[in-house]
């Protein structure tokens, strides 16, 4: 039974990629960012605002590190995904998404002390030629030639902020509870989106979009967190995050049902070489320096 709030939260997610792919087109960019995060602080706010004034003074006293992730973690992250959307694929997304762990344990190796293993260094270079195969297409020539498509260098961007968030996140350990902590940084969202929607165009919510807007909103902002937040209590931080592995290949596969992509033996072999790199990070640890001795204590 444990094992079904990892699962959910990843099928969510995945979902939410090919959501984020059916966005382009059917509603503005900037649209689908702010009413996603505004619906749900609407959503949030009967069960939260007590708990918010019960923590006031932890809360002013981090709001600089709460603004900083909600800036991060749900405003920079998604808004250049549903960017990425209208000129790359849910499958290249998914898979791109899947360096995230690895770019996260890089940023702990730097930032937190973590000590550098033989799997890191070995899965970066692995999980880099995959992602390298899937964004050439299978045409490394073509893409020293071309470059990267710019949904897969936003898509690039977009990770390597969540990474950034989720190293800040274990850093900072800010002590108010999970649930809070979500709905300030949807606060943090909120405002910081509202200028870029002012300002965009708007196609205006309908039955051609609302859909969109509700699955982003209710299923991969509200649930899915609550369900990773209890894998996490449940498994441990580790065993859970062993499931974000999942993502690129549920994605994939819900790509291929819904948006008709076709899988190709570029996204198969990069995703797999992706995918390698990442689980060696994980599982291989033998430090690349041994732990210096120390003397004895008297």
């Amino acid at each position: 039974m444990n094992y079904a709030f990892p699962l959910l939260a990843i099928f969510i997610w995945a979902g939410n990629t090919v959501i984020t792919k059916m966005s382009a087109g059917a509603i503005f960019p900037a649209e689908i960012g702010f009413y996603r995060w505004l619906l749900a602080g609407l959503l949030f706010t009967p069960f939260l605002l007590r708990p918010l004034l019960r923590h006031w003074a932890e809360i002013r006293a981090n709001l600089g590190k709460i603004f900083v992730l909600g800036v991060l973690g749900m405003a920079v992250y998604q808004s250049l995904a549903y960017f990425a959307a209208a000129i790359t694929s849910a499958t290249n997304m998914g898979i791109i998404l899947s360096l995230m762990p690895l770019m996260s344990l890089a940023m702990a190796i730097l930032s937190l002390g973590q000590r550098l293993t033989f799997g890191a260094l070995i899965g970066a270079v692995v999980s880099f030629v995959g992602v390298l195969v899937v964004v050439s297409a299978g045409d490394l020539g073509a893409l020293l030639q071309h470059g990267v498509n710019g949904g897969d260098a936003l898509m690039l961007i977009a990770t390597l902020a969540y990474a950034l968030y989720s190293t800040l996140l274990k850093k900072w350990q800010l002590r108010l509870p999970p649930l809070l902590l979500l709905y300030l940084q949807v606060l943090v969202a909120i405002i910081v989106l509202l200028p870029l929607f002012v300002l965009s165009d708007k196609t205006g919510l309908g039955p051609g979009n609302i859909g969109l807007v509700l699955y982003a909103c209710v299923l991969a902002s509200m649930i899915a967190p609550l369900a990773w937040m209890q894998a996490v209590s449940r498994l441990g931080p580790s065993r859970t995050t062993l499931f974000f592995n999942l993502l690129p290949a549920i994605t994939a596969v819900i790509a291929a049902m819904v948006l008709n992509e076709q899988l190709a033996l570029y996204h198969v072999f990069g995703g797999l070489l992706t995918l390698a790199g990442v689980v060696l990070a994980e599982r291989w640890k033998t430090p690349v320096r041994p732990a210096p001795l120390t003397a004895p204590q008297p």
